[in-house]
């Protein structure tokens, strides 16, 4: 089972994420730490994302997700995957 926690920046994904995972027992992945380097950057310089520089970062947590999946593996995630249309 995977359980994934989205939510806009700073609304508690990454603390109640890690509460639960430590509470269940399964690894946590806040998807901040699989970003690429390029998004890190821009973020860093308060430049926000393009759903271009999304699309790496977002098949990266879907992989591990799916990696995680097919090992049948359990999984707590944190992503603010979101944007305002």
């Amino acid at each position: 089972m995977i359980v994934v926690l989205m939510g806009v920046c700073g609304c508690g994904k990454s603390t109640i994420g890690r509460a639960l995972a430590a509470e269940l027992d399964w690894p946590f992945l806040d998807a901040d730490a699989v970003h690429p380097p390029a998004n890190v950057a821009k973020m860093a310089a308060g430049t926000p994302l393009t759903d271009e520089d999304r699309w790496p970062w977002f098949d990266r947590v879907v992989a591990e997700m799916r990696r995680c999946a097919a090992a049948g593996k359990h999984l707590v995630v944190g992503c603010s995957a979101l944007k305002q249309a």
